[in-house]
């Protein structure tokens, strides 16, 4: 494996972990929207991955959770029905928090790996001055 390749594969995995992390951090801010019960509750977003031809990570899509979400009793609530409910997303913060510390070690350990992949082609062209 050449330079090339190890800085071309690193590119990819973190444009990958980038878009996780983006798609992380729009799930954590809705985790609390509310919305009415005649209406979709917000939809967690969820990557899907592929290896790419010449090696690396592509996303090859993106899943939604349910658009049902959780009902909820908060009849204080200005969305609420008639009954006192609200729909909620059915997104657990616990898990949107793990797969953020994964996607930041992820995206640092592609740094790393792309650090050591230009300080190796740096190396090879001081040879050969």
């Amino acid at each position: 494996m050449s330079a090339f390749d190890a800085l071309r594969i690193a590119n990819s995995s973190l444009g990958v972990h980038q878009t996780w992390l983006d798609t992380l951090a729009t799930n954590i801010a809705n985790v609390n929207t509310v919305s009415s019960t005649d209406q979709d509750a917000f939809q967690a977003q969820m990557l899907m991955l592929r290896s790419s031809e010449g090696g690396g990570v592509e996303v090859s899509g993106v899943a939604e959770t349910s658009a049902e979400g959780r009902v909820v009793h908060d009849p204080s609530h200005p969305l609420a029905d008639e009954d006192g409910y609200v729909r909620t997303p059915d997104t657990d913060m616990n898990s949107q928090m793990s797969q953020l510390i994964m996607a930041q070690r992820g995206y640092q350990a592609s740094v790393s790996v792309t650090k050591t992949a230009q300080d190796a082609y740096t190396s090879a062209l001081q040879i050969g001055k």
